[in-house]
């Protein structure tokens, strides 16, 4: 019974933490176009950005806690470390630990970003999006359900989501950071005119 509920608890943590990651890079194209409109202020996207990456890495954490303990798998400490150190499905594993070493490289920096400077953050935080398919592709090699339909339509629509941010970030070209200047100076109402409000 205590092996079930570990692999169910590493199947579920897993399958959040992807959800949460697929919300939280979404939201990261969001911040960085800088896109708002009256429902919806920017300071909503990137406050809801940082809370949902904590969250998601609260989940992370249970995954990989909870696949190092299952006898099932028989992972350890040492392959949830090492990619491709697992002989559990070592490609799928080995992708994930990447992508885990990603991520920590990005909550690490984020923690500290004053003290490296915001050039060194962003160029670090950009491993988010390397880490996301990898996670993704991880899932579906390591994963024990991965070909069942309502995994497979889950991570297709995680796919289709982040595709179309993605899309719209480059269709809608550079973000709006270089007109800051000109809002941040002038009158507020000249600010308001600026923004369309």
């Amino acid at each position: 019974m205590g092996e079930q509920i570990l692999w169910f608890a590493t199947r579920g943590a897993g399958i959040v933490a992807l959800l949460l990651f697929t919300a939280v890079v979404v939201l990261g194209v969001l911040t960085v176009m800088r896109w708002q409109s009256p429902a919806w202020p920017r300071f909503l996207s990137a406050g809801l950005h940082r809370n949902l990456a904590l969250l998601s890495v609260s989940f992370l954490a249970i995954h990989v806690v909870t696949a190092v303990v299952d006898p099932f798998t028989s992972l350890g400490v040492v392959a949830a470390a090492i990619p491709f150190a697992s002989s559990y499905r070592p490609l799928g594993v080995g992708l994930g630990v990447i992508a885990l070493d990603l991520l920590l490289a990005v909550v690490i920096t984020s923690l500290v970003r004053d003290r490296i400077g915001q050039r060194t953050w962003r160029a670090i935080h950009w491993l988010a999006y390397g880490s996301w398919p990898l996670a993704l592709v991880h899932g579906i090699e390591a994963g024990s359900d991965a070909s069942m339909p309502w995994l497979v339509g889950l991570d297709l629509a995680c796919v289709a989501v982040l595709m179309a941010a993605i899309g719209w970030r480059i269709v809608a070209g550079r973000s709006n950071r270089s007109r800051l200047a000109g809002i941040v100076a002038g009158t507020p109402a000249d600010r308001a005119k600026r923004w369309g409000a």
